[in-house]
């Protein structure tokens, strides 16, 4: 009887041992481990050249987040193309300058931006098990009409160099050789989402169009939504790629109704791809990760048809040298 006691003892130890050092690896090591992951998306109109496209997504950054600020500095290094943030930028009033500050380089490149719950609300202690509820949103979060973070001054400073606020709205933006046109929905989470009504555009001489969807949280409808017009590339984010996964699972949840194998990375949605986020941080009441590290993307974008033997799976994700 003793040595089954011992035996179990030690069991509940070593489990007790696993949990533990899961808890600091989450919360110490891997909400640390910034990647860049690289994909290639075969979406341009034949003819155009390649254009580097960086998504990036949920920073919740506050001011003394350095290796966060770090990373955020490292990514004009890219020198990419064009710049897509799908929101949830900070998670502090006083992030606002802070961040502008450090994605200047960015902030000079085109690019264009939505907002996500956490640019307009303060975070908020919750319970994390409510992520497994059917709608993990508290009651009345649709219904708020206060607003507790620097939203404008954000938007501000995010367009003071050129980005597009695509709020509900459509825009342009040309590259060289390529007419990029946008439409954007606020936060669908937040249930203002509207999909902005047509416009009349006007196709450039070259003839090339690349028509993209962007919204922070993927919900179905919105997905449904951007599609239908005509959105030939959906960019989202809000996920956090579950923020929590399991080897063999995958994300545990999504925060909304988007299927959990499609919680990060590129997939498609009614055979448009769709790229979604894992982004950069979480809430300050839930800084932890779980085998979903913070993360950027570099997307090439090239033209439909130039597909090589093999190609297709991405680049794996590299860390960051901090």
């Amino acid at each position: 009887m003793g040595s089954v006691r011992t035996a179990a003892a030690i069991t509940a130890a070593t489990g007790l041992g696993a949990v533990a050092a899961t808890h600091v690896w989450a919360r110490h090591v891997e909400i640390h481990r910034y990647t860049l992951r690289e994909e290639t998306v075969h979406v341009l109109p034949a003819g155009a050249k390649p254009v580097r496209l960086l998504h990036i997504s949920d920073i919740h950054l506050v001011p003394d987040q350095e290796r966060k600020l770090h990373f955020l500095r490292h990514l004009a290094t890219l020198s990419p193309h064009l710049v897509i943030d799908t929101g949830d930028n900070i998670a502090a009033a006083a992030a606002v300058p802070v961040l502008a500050e450090a994605i200047e380089p960015l902030l000079r490149r085109p690019g264009a931006f939505v907002m996500g719950s956490n640019d307009l609300f303060a975070p908020r202690p919750k319970n994390p098990l409510r992520y497994f509820l059917p709608d993990a949103r508290p009651e009345g979060m649709t219904a708020r009409t206060d607003i507790d973070l620097p939203t404008e001054e954000l938007a501000a400073r995010l367009s003071a160099f050129g980005w597009k606020d695509l709020t509900n709205t459509r825009d342009v933006i040309e590259l060289p050789g390529l007419q990029v046109r946008l439409a954007g929905v606020d936060d669908p989470h937040l249930e203002r989402d509207e999909l902005p009504a047509p416009r009349p555009e006007q196709d450039p001489e070259h003839g090339r169009v690349l028509r993209l969807g962007v919204a922070h949280a993927p919900y179905r409808r919105v997905l449904d939504s951007l599609v239908g017009d005509g959105a030939e590339m959906v960019l989202a984010g809000h996920t956090h790629g579950g923020q929590l996964r399991l080897p063999g699972i995958g994300a545990l949840v999504t925060n909304c109704d988007l299927p959990r194998r499609q919680a990060r990375g590129l997939s498609s949605w009614d055979g448009v791809p769709l790229h979604v986020s894992a982004g950069m941080g979480a809430s300050p009441y839930s800084n932890y990760r779980l085998f979903t590290p913070p993360e950027a993307t570099l997307l090439t974008l090239r033209p439909r048809g130039s597909e090589r033997v093999g190609e297709g799976a991405g680049t794996p994700a590299r860390l960051h040298d901090r």
